[in-house]
């Protein structure tokens, strides 16, 4: 090891301790392994990159939420020197890669020459990349994904991603999962795969005075609207509003926040790309009249956890009037463990006035 990429190894795992004391804690057992392979990999690093006959080994860092995965990520990248790094979320990076694929393509088919073309526009001279809340659940887009992977994996790029799978646990669904083997082998083999299910639960930590954004969210039965702040929305003020290339008709618009239904917003035609135009936009998404998900449509759960996924990884503040959207489903069961994500996001919101106070 020489000077260089030692002093660099021993000032990222410096800079990891100082980070959690000066929020609070202290590294527990389970993370320590992945702060010291991202201290080696920041050591690595820092060889010129002409020195280097291949890029470091890619990491695939996965747990359970709430382990501190993107804190990891996002610590590390504060303490790298290098400017030619970037940190993407899934759902943001995916929507721009459709939307790349979809310009380069000529043909209904998003060919493999596409796909180059728009990684490149997205990435340009990028030598580090963190991949943060990497999963794969729609058959859809199984095969585009896949493509990703591979290209991303094949450049002069190291390539670092959290999720809350195993890749064995990627595109879940029995039907389709046979076809995504293939990439899971190339993950396993291409990365080094490490384990974050320590047993601290980093979301149980007692909140900030100054929260903000997602934290100031809250869960209101109808009625409720008063004690979040929010005057539930007149006739008049109902309209369409700007998603993504569509509109969408909402309960109201208005300088602050954005008030749609359920019905509107995760039974209608909408997708990820659309709830990412609204987090751009509005910094409160009010959603009112949901129901226990064990009524919704598969479609509609689906879109309702992507909602939910995109205002937390968006800092946007959620408001969901209605039940409760976890009523009704059994512990251990299939839907619940699809749903564990979303679960563990929701409870972060604050619970109904009446509920709270009893």
């Amino acid at each position: 090891m020489t000077d260089g990429v030692r002093n660099q190894y021993e000032a990222m795992r410096g800079h990891f301790h100082r980070a959690a004391g000066q929020q609070g804690f202290t590294l527990d057992p389970a993370q320590e392994l992945p702060v010291e392979r991202l201290s080696r990999l920041a050591g690595e690093l820092a060889h010129p990159a002409w020195r280097l006959r291949r890029s470091p080994r890619h990491l695939y860092l996965w747990g359970p939420v709430g382990r501190g995965k993107s804190w990891l990520v996002d610590t590390f990248l504060d303490g790298l020197p290098t400017p030619r790094k970037r940190r993407l979320h899934f759902h943001d990076f995916f929507r721009r890669l459709h939307e790349g694929v979809a310009h380069h393509s000529e043909s209904r088919s998003a060919d493999g020459a596409a796909v180059d073309r728009a990684v490149d526009e997205l990435l340009g001279n990028c030598r580090i990349l963190v991949f943060d809340e990497f999963h794969a659940h729609d058959a859809g887009d199984a095969m585009l994904v896949a493509r990703l992977l591979r290209t991303l994996l094949d450049r002069r790029i190291t390539l670092v991603t959290t999720s809350n799978y195993p890749p064995a646990g990627l595109m879940p669904d029995p039907l389709y999962h046979h076809l995504f083997e293939p990439t899971i082998r190339l993950i396993e083999e291409r990365m080094d795969v490490l384990d974050v299910s320590g047993p601290v639960d980093f979301r149980r930590r007692p909140r900030s005075e100054r929260a903000h954004g997602f934290d100031l969210g809250a869960r209101l039965r109808p009625g409720d609207e008063p004690s979040a702040g929010l005057t539930p929305p007149r006739p008049e003020e109902a309209g369409p509003v700007a998603a993504h290339r569509r509109e969408l008709s909402a309960r109201a618009v208005r300088e602050d926040h954005v008030w749609f239904g359920f019905q509107e917003l995760c039974e209608g035609l909408t997708s990820v790309a659309d709830y990412l135009a609204l987090a751009d936009r509005f910094p409160t998404v009010v959603l009112d009249g949901v129901p226990p998900l064990t009524e919704a449509s598969p479609d509609g759960r689906r879109r309702f956890a992507n909602l939910v996924d995109v205002c937390c990884d968006r800092d946007v503040r959620l408001v969901l009037i209605g039940a409760d959207p976890l009523a009704g489903l059994a512990t251990g069961s299939t839907l619940m463990r699809d749903l564990d994500r979303t679960a563990s996001r929701l409870a972060l919101l604050r619970p109904p006035v009446r509920e709270a106070a009893g």
